[in-house]
């Protein structure tokens, strides 16, 4: 029989790129009572959700909720703006990109997948040259969108989304951007507005802090107007609908009302610390991270260092050394969770997530942890990782989650 009560002594470090640790005010707040969602009390917390991450994705266009996983905001983006059989030209970033490209071909459209050779594309971010040059070979437009992913969760690479933006522009070519940035939303600066993405996909249970189960569509002027004349079937997800009851802040359907509450205060707490602070403290401790994995002697996922990813880190490990084997070890002996290798680099790396509800000192101890189950698992280790990021913290001191 599974054991389902397993609590050791101290709190569990939950160090994956999501879903991520929830702190205790957003639980607390998730334990309300229940209200009724046709109650004046739901509307008035529905009109300052729908406001208030606006402000997260940096934007004055509608943002629709969905009391689903990630996942069913990819679906949601597709059917709402798309016809079938329409082309869809995506970019090969890792096993997110893989995912949405394998939902779009079971929804009956034709994506085509662009990369770099071989596993390359699993190390470096989206590149807006290739985009721009199959879209300029698309002389008859017959490419309805541009789908990618902002945040790599599979390989830690960020992507530049404004110069995605500035491709399909150069191109001349009237393609719908679309934007996954499920894990960058609140660790990474997103601009939906500025940047000019059409799409934007995101989730509850990364950089927002809370657990899964909400997600997230962005919808430009444009989209909206592509939405009147998409034809792929659409009910649960229809953007018309939602959007013309959120302007009292109810649903048409049964919202998820204690994860309301939740996003309610995640919200106040990603605002109250800043932007800009909660941007600047991810990429500090993604950089301390790095130069712990660098002392190591161990390589970093990610080969383009201006991609490199404030959410989390993969860490390659040496030819012969099993990275499941090595999160096993860290798992059963300090009771501590490491994000599993995906698709083609099962096995081959581990991912370190430092985003959400994270400081110096979760930091810190999650690499004190991985240094120790490496060195129990065999890996030899050229010094240890733990002095280069405690000198860098020091010297770059970071406010604290509000």
């Amino acid at each position: 029989m599974i054991k389902l009560d397993f609590h050791p002594a101290g709190r569990h470090f939950l160090q994956i790129p999501g879903p991520s640790p929830v702190p205790d005010r957003i639980l607390r707040a998730m334990s309300y009572p229940t209200i009724d969602h046709r109650g004046p009390e739901f509307g008035a917390l529905g009109l300052r959700v729908l406001e208030g991450i606006r402000k997260i994705f940096k934007t004055t266009q509608p943002v629709v909720i969905y009391p689903a996983s990630g996942t069913g905001a990819w679906e949601a983006a597709l059917v709402n703006t798309l016809s079938p059989g329409d082309a869809v030209l995506m970019f090969e970033t890792g096993q997110f990109a893989t995912l949405w490209k394998k939902l779009a071909d079971n929804l009956g459209l034709a994506p085509e997948f662009l990369g770099l050779p071989g596993d390359q594309g699993w190390r470096h971010g989206v590149q807006p040259g290739m985009i721009e040059a199959r879209l300029r070979a698309d002389t008859g437009h017959l490419i309805k969108a541009v789908c990618v992913v902002h945040n790599e969760t599979s390989t830690g690479a960020t992507s530049d989304i404004a110069a995605v933006r500035r491709a399909i522009d150069a191109a001349g070519h009237p393609a719908l951007l679309m934007v996954d940035t499920i894990s960058g939303l609140g660790c990474a600066d997103y601009r939906h507005d500025e940047w000019g993405v059409d799409v934007t996909v995101s989730g509850s249970q990364k950089g927002l802090m809370l657990p899964p189960g909400i997600s997230f569509n962005v919808a430009s002027e444009k989209a909206l107007a592509a939405s009147k004349h998409a034809r792929m079937p659409r009910s649960f997800w229809g953007w018309t609908e939602i959007l013309e009851m959120n302007r009292t802040g109810y649903w048409p359907y049964t919202p998820n009302t204690n994860l309301l509450y939740g996003l309610s205060e995640a919200i106040d707490m990603i605002l109250d610390e800043g932007l800009d602070n909660v941007f600047a403290r991810h990429a500090r401790l993604g950089e301390a991270c790095r130069r712990a994995v660098r002392a190591w002697g161990l390589e970093i996922q990610c080969a383009e260092p201006a991609c490199y990813s404030p959410v989390l880190t993969g860490v390659i490990m040496p030819e012969g050394i099993d990275a499941d084997v090595v999160r096993k070890i860290i798992y059963e002996r300090f009771d501590m969770s490491l994000g599993t290798g995906l698709g083609k680099v099962k096995g081959r790396m581990f991912r370190i997530g430092h985003l959400g509800d994270c400081n110096d000192l979760t930091l810190m101890a999650t690499l004190a942890g991985c240094e120790m189950g490496l060195r129990l698992a065999g890996v030899a280790l050229a010094a240890s990782g733990l002095p280069p990021a405690m000198e860098y913290l020091a010297s770059q001191p970071g406010g604290r989650l509000a």
